[in-house]
C-alpha cells in the first residue's frame, strides 16, 4: 500500500485537498485548435461527403512542413485531391502553401510561390536535394509527381521533367528523402498503391471484397493490381536515377504501399526503410550498405500482426518508445484491426506489444496519421493518431462505424504502458473528423510540439499544443557539410538525468506526411543535459557535446559545433 514518506507529512484534510488538486489525466492534454484563426481556411477536397464510389476518393492527403523562406518559422504545404466529377475552368482545388508570420498566424503563399497545381494529389516530403541550404519539396500525385526545387527567392520551380524523376501514369502514395549510400546527396524513396482505372474497376457491391458488413462499398484494394515502389538515386546537379531494379526495391512487388518511413532499425549506420503496407505484409527494406536492399519485414517481425495475419496498414512512425536506444515502429491499421506496436529486440528483430502496452483501443477505429512525440516533455515519447473511416454511405447503418472519428492521444508511462488520455467533451482531441495526413512541428517556436492535421474535405485543424509540461526542453537543427545539408539520417542521442533518448532527423512518415525537421527532446526536470551524441549520415562522422542548460534552441553544423544557441521567454515558462 502506498503511504506518504516520512520526510513528508500532512493532516488527511490536506492530503485529500492535494490529491483532488491534481490534474486527471485527461487534463495533462491540452490541444487547442486555432487553425480558423491562424488563418488556415481552405478546404482540401478528396472526392464527394456523402459516398465513396472508388478507392481514389477514399485516401485523402497529407501535409508537410517546412521552412521554405528560412526565417526560423515553420511553414505548412497541404495537398489536395480533388473529385471525379472535376470542376469547371479556374475552380479546381490545389495544394496550398501557408507562410508562417511569426506572430501565430499564417499568409497563403501558393500562388506567389509558384505552386498552385490541378490533379489528384497524395503526399508530400520535404529535402535539400541539391544541398544549397534551401529545403525544396516533392509531391506526389495519381498520374505525374512533382519535384519542386526552392529557388531561395520565396518561390520553387517544378524541375520534375529535367531531374530524371518524371514517370508514367501512376498512383503514387507516401515518400521519404534519405541518403541510402551516404554520399552526402539526399536520395528519394516514393511507394506506389494499386494499377487503378476507373473504367476497369468493378461496381460498387459486385464482389466480396467490394461489400463491408454486408453493405455495397468501393472497391479495394484487394482485387486490383498491386504496385512496385520506386527508389531514385541523387546524381548531383538535380539529376535523379531510377535504381529501383538493381537497389533490389523491385524483388518485393504486387504490393498497396502507403506510409514510408525510413530509419536505421539496427543501428548499422545505413537507413533502411518501412513501408506500411494496406491489406498486405508491410515492407521492412534493409539496407545492406552495398547499395542494395533486402524485405526483412516478415522475417523480423515488423510486417504482420501479432498472430501472424495481415492487416490493412495506414501510417507508420518510429521512436524509442521504450528506452532502450533502440527505434520501435508503431503502426496504425483498418477499423477492427488492432494497431501494431513493434518493439524492437537487440536482436534485429520485432515484436508486436500493442496489447502489452495498453493501445487495443486503436481496434475501435480507423488509423491513418500517427506522430511519436513527447507532448508534455517528461522525456517519454507519446502517440497521436488520427483517425477516419472510408465508407461515408454506413454511418447509421454498421453500429461502431463512424465515419467521422475523434483523435487518439496515448501517453507514455515510462516506456511500460501507452495510456490514452480520455479527452474532455469538446476538446480538439475528441474533435469527430475523417482525417488523413499528420505532421508534427513547433510551429510557435514555444518550445513544445503542435499538429497540423489533414482533414477530408474541410479545412484543416492546427491543434497547439497547451498541455502543462513536466519539464524544460531542448530543441535541434542540424546541418550537415560532409552530410547531407539537411542532416537527414542523422542520429541524436541526449542525456539528461537517468534517460537517455535516441530521435532521427526524419523526412517523410506518418501518413503521406513530412514533420519539422528539427528534433525536440523534452528534458523533465532537469536543468541541465549532460551530453548530446551526433551521429552524422556520413561514416565515421560523430560529435558529442556536454553541459548545456535546458531549453534552447540549438543550431548544431557538422565540424563547426554549436552556431547559434538561444531560447525564448515563451520557452522559458
Amino acid at each position: 500500500m502506498a503511504r506518504w514518506p516520512d520526510s513528508f507529512r500532512m493532516p488527511l484534510a490536506a492530503a485529500l485537498a492535494f490529491l483532488a488538486a491534481l490534474p486527471a489525466p485527461a487534463e495533462r492534454a491540452v490541444f487547442l485548435d486555432v487553425a480558423k484563426d491562424a488563418g488556415l481556411n481552405d478546404v482540401f477536397r478528396c472526392g464527394r461527403d456523402d459516398r465513396k464510389d472508388y478507392i481514389i476518393e477514399a485516401l485523402g492527403g497529407g501535409v508537410a512542413l517546412l521552412d521554405f523562406d528560412r526565417d526560423e518559422f515553420l511553414d505548412a504545404f497541404f495537398v489536395s485531391g480533388s473529385t471525379l466529377e472535376g470542376f469547371p475552368a479556374g475552380q479546381h482545388p490545389s495544394n496550398q502553401l501557408y507562410r508562417n508570420n511569426g506572430d501565430g498566424t499564417y499568409s497563403n503563399a501558393t500562388e506567389g510561390a509558384g505552386l498552385r497545381s490541378e490533379g489528384w494529389a497524395q503526399g508530400a516530403c520535404v529535402g535539400d536535394i541539391e544541398n544549397d541550404g534551401f529545403e525544396d519539396l516533392f509531391v506526389t500525385f495519381f498520374g505525374q509527381n512533382r519535384l519542386y526545387r526552392n529557388t531561395g527567392e520565396g518561390s520553387f520551380a517544378d524541375v520534375t521533367a529535367e531531374s530524371g524523376i518524371a514517370r508514367e501514369h501512376r498512383w503514387s502514395t507516401g515518400c521519404a528523402f534519405l541518403d541510402y549510400d551516404l554520399d552526402g546527396w539526399l536520395d528519394l524513396f516514393v511507394a506506389n498503391y494499386v494499377v487503378f482505372d476507373k473504367e476497369r474497376v468493378p461496381a460498387k457491391g459486385s464482389a466480396p471484397s467490394c461489400r463491408w458488413k454486408g453493405q455495397a462499398v468501393l472497391c479495394g484494394p484487394r482485387g486490383l493490381p498491386g504496385e512496385t515502389n520506386q527508389l531514385f538515386r541523387n546524381l548531383g546537379g538535380g539529376r535523379f536515377e531510377d535504381v529501383s531494379a538493381d537497389a533490389g526495391i523491385f524483388q518485393t512487388s504486387n504490393r498497396y504501399s502507403l506510409s514510408v518511413t525510413p530509419l536505421d532499425y539496427n543501428g548499422d549506420g545505413w537507413t533502411d526503410i518501412y513501408v506500411a503496407v494496406d491489406s498486405q505484409a508491410s515492407i521492412l527494406f534493409e539496407n545492406r550498405g552495398d547499395g542494395t536492399f533486402t524485405d526483412v519485414g516478415v522475417f523480423a517481425g515488423a510486417a504482420l500482426d501479432e498472430h501472424g495475419g495481415v492487416q490493412a496498414g495506414m501510417g507508420s512512425a518510429a521512436a524509442d518508445f521504450d528506452g532502450d536506444a533502440r527505434l520501435d515502429l508503431f503502426k496504425t491499421n483498418f477499423i477492427e484491426e488492432t494497431s501494431n506496436l513493434y518493439m524492437n529486440s537487440a536482436f534485429g528483430s520485432f515484436e508486436d506489444r500493442v496489447h502489452a502496452m495498453g493501445a487495443e483501443v486503436s481496434v475501435n477505429y480507423m488509423g491513418w496519421g500517427v506522430e511519436a512525440f513527447d507532448f508534455d516533455r517528461d522525456t517519454w515519447p507519446d502517440v497521436f493518431v488520427v483517425n477516419g473511416h472510408i465508407h461515408p454511405e454506413i454511418e447509421g447503418t454498421v453500429p461502431n462505424n463512424p465515419y467521422r472519428q475523434p483523435r487518439l492521444l496515448y501517453r507514455n508511462v515510462e516506456g511500460k504502458q501507452l495510456e490514452r488520455l480520455v479527452p474532455a467533451d469538446g476538446s480538439a482531441i475528441a474533435a469527430a473528423h475523417t482525417s488523413r495526413g499528420l505532421a508534427r512541428g513547433d510551429y510557435d517556436n514555444d518550445g513544445d510540439i503542435d499538429l497540423f492535421i489533414n482533414n477530408m474535405n474541410e479545412q484543416p485543424s492546427l491543434l497547439r499544443n497547451d498541455s502543462p509540461p513536466a519539464g524544460g526542453f531542448l530543441s535541434m537543427r542540424l546541418i550537415g557539410t560532409k552530410s547531407n545539408r539537411a542532416a537527414i539520417g542523422a542520429r541524436v542521442t541526449v542525456t539528461a538525468g537517468s534517460r537517455e533518448m535516441l530521435q532521427e532527423v526524419r523526412s517523410g512518415s506518418s501518413f503521406m506526411s513530412s514533420s519539422d525537421l528539427r528534433l525536440h527532446f523534452g528534458l523533465g526536470t532537469v536543468e541541465q543535459v549532460e551530453r548530446i551524441v551526433i551521429d552524422w549520415p556520413y561514416p565515421a562522422s560523430k560529435e558529442t557535446y556536454t553541459d548545456l542548460p535546458a531549453n534552447q534552441f540549438l543550431v548544431v553544423t557538422e565540424g563547426a559545433g554549436l552556431t547559434f544557441a538561444g531560447a525564448t521567454d515563451e520557452a522559458r515558462r
